[in-house]
């Protein structure tokens, strides 16, 4: 039975065309403004948000199981990945749950679009006014204290009671990812090593100056390829980093000199992105990443998607191309990405959201490969801290991270960021190799880590003193992202012979890396990787937290997966 008083604040909610009151709870907060932040003031009311709604997917511990099948040698189902369609009725929100966030929406006037593929993002807009009211919020300005770059957020957020697990998230809200920054250029001090080679003898230039003469060398990386057109290898571009073609050819040219120099990639763009030619135009990561794609996975074909600025996913367009990429129906069968966030930058809902959706790329058979970073244990740069920083997407369990070594008798690179998420756990496919580890490490920076997080990185390659062409000049970079596209290339190899024999691409590497791939690497025992005031993690034999399982070799691995 209704009383007739709670009948007539109905009636008069209908009449006045206002939203019946729901209660509120608080859903997201942060304690204090992050570190690289300041306050500016309250945003403008009148200043238009472009908000994302999360909805709580239906089953996705149903889609991990699938992918750790598809995923895992030993497994019956191994190499039978998923369609976009068997992954989005993982992925898809219940109908009781569209219905449920969508009506909410509509008290208040607010009509949302589809933002995902498989409907587990809705997006709107509204201005800051309306959104302080709807989420008992208090959106304001913040800048990011080194680069001045400006954003509207909230230290916290409320959402309905009723719409609790089945409303995910709002977005970008407590966000605060600082703005990306690349790989150091310099000009060599020593010449440039000679073109490619065949044999497995490494030149002692290669110590001072990395070339795919040298990688091919050391690893044993093949110089030619079937070029099957389905095996594509994707490259990650952001922050208006573009990839020249004047840059590529002169790097085939005196490279790759058994390789047309006409050889190219295929460009892809979202967000407003492009890739403009002019030679004052061309990053350092964008030529980093495309020549040693192109340069290194020999006539594999290579696509550049480049994020524009127009992203509005608050996480730089990390959200945007991986639902771009999950709605193709025949995604690359390698994306490697040289970017990345500090792990505290982001929401645990946010950071889990994108690794769940790399999950479902993973399910499709792409193997996904991101840089570890660039400062060691203290994140993604050099910074003081008390306790280590993990960096994310690494910590994610359902991709590649790839740190970096150093030198002909490989050590690790001093910069290579690794060690254990705060966020997500250990998952059981390194468990043996992370244990092991620990026992070793003893009580070395005892409880400056998580015991029990998802360690990283899991591989490494060469990551210093690479050589690159950018504006026509020849020069030296450094990081892991120089690592991560050439153990990228590595794996989109393998694809190509795998496709040539009738088998499935790798897709998820890590079950197969930490099982019978394990020993197709070869391991890294010396070096570090100091931070936070510390000497960080030291490397030891098996996995550690500085280059992982270790580099490739290219024969081994061709043996490892059944060619």
């Amino acid at each position: 039975m209704f009383s007739k008083a709670f009948l007539a604040i109905c009636f008069a909610a209908v009449a006045l065309g206002k939203p019946v009151a729901r209660n509120l709870q608080v859903h997201e907060a942060r304690t204090q403004v992050p570190p690289a932040f300041s306050l500016v003031g309250a945003a403008s009311p009148d200043t238009v948000l472009n908000l994302r709604i999360a909805l709580v997917s239906s089953d996705m511990a149903g889609l991990e199981k699938a992918l750790m099948d598809v995923s895992t040698p030993s497994s019956t189902l191994y190499g039978q990945h998923l369609s976009k369609e068997e992954v989005e009725q993982f992925v898809a929100p219940t109908q009781d749950t569209v219905e449920a966030v969508t009506a909410w929406l509509k008290e208040n006037d607010i009509e949302a679009t589809q933002a995902s593929p498989a409907g587990d993002w809705l997006s709107f807009s509204i201005p800051v006014s309306k959104a302080n009211e709807l989420f008992d919020a208090d959106f304001s300005v913040f800048t990011h204290t080194s680069t001045g770059s400006q954003a509207i957020r909230t230290l916290s957020y409320s959402i309905p009671t009723d719409l609790k697990g089945k409303l995910d998230f709002v977005h970008p809200t407590t966000v605060f990812a600082q703005p990306f920054s690349g790989p150091r250029f310099s000009i060599p001090i020593v010449p440039p090593s000679a073109g490619n080679l065949t044999s497995r003898a490494v030149p002692s230039s290669c110590n001072s100056v990395v070339t795919p003469a040298c990688l091919q060398a050391m690893y044993g990386i093949p110089t030619t390829s079937n070029a099957i057109s389905s095996n594509v290898l994707g490259v990650s571009g952001f922050i208006e980093q573009f990839a020249n073609q004047a840059d590529l050819k002169s790097f085939l040219t005196r490279f790759r000199t058994d390789l047309s120099s006409s050889t190219t990639f295929t460009l892809q763009t979202l967000d407003g992105g492009s890739n403009p030619q002019g030679s004052s135009q061309a990053g350092v990561e964008a030529n980093l990443d495309i020549q040693y794609t192109v340069g290194v996975a020999s006539k594999v074909p290579v696509t550049f998607v480049s994020v524009g600025e127009n992203n509005q996913d608050g996480v730089d367009g990390f959200l945007d191309i991986i639902n771009l990429l999950i709605g193709e129906t025949t995604p690359p069968t390698v994306l490697t990405t040289s970017y990345g966030f500090n792990e505290p930058d982001l929401p645990t809902s946010v950071a889990n959201n994108l690794c769940n959706a790399y999950m479902q790329l993973g399910a499709r058979g792409t193997s996904i490969l991101f840089a570890s970073g660039d400062g060691g244990v203290s994140g993604s740069q050099s910074q003081s801290c008390s306790t280590f920083i993990p960096t994310f997407p690494s910590g994610c369990p359902f991709l590649t991270s790839v740190g970096a070594t150093t030198g002909i008798t490989e050590t690790a690179a001093d910069f290579s960021s690794g060690g254990f998420s705060n966020i997500f756990a250990r998952p059981s496919y390194q468990s043996a190799a992370v244990s092991s580890y620990l026992s070793a490490l003893g009580s070395t920076n005892s409880g400056k880590f998580n015991t029990s997080g998802r360690a990283f990185p899991d591989v490494a390659a060469q990551g210093e003193n690479v050589e690159i062409a950018v504006s026509g000049q020849f020069g030296l970079v450094a990081g892991t992202s120089c690592s991560s596209p050439i153990f990228a290339s590595v794996i989109a190899l393998l694809n190509d012979q795998l496709k040539e024999a009738g088998k499935s691409p790798l897709g998820f590497l890590n079950p197969f890396l930490y099982s019978t791939g394990a020993s197709a690497l070869n391991d890294i025992t010396t070096g570090s990787n100091p931070g936070c005031n510390t000497n960080g993690f030291p490397a030891k034999a098996g996995w550690d937290p500085v280059t992982g399982l270790g580099t490739p070799n290219f024969a081994a691995l061709q043996a490892a997966v059944g060619l």
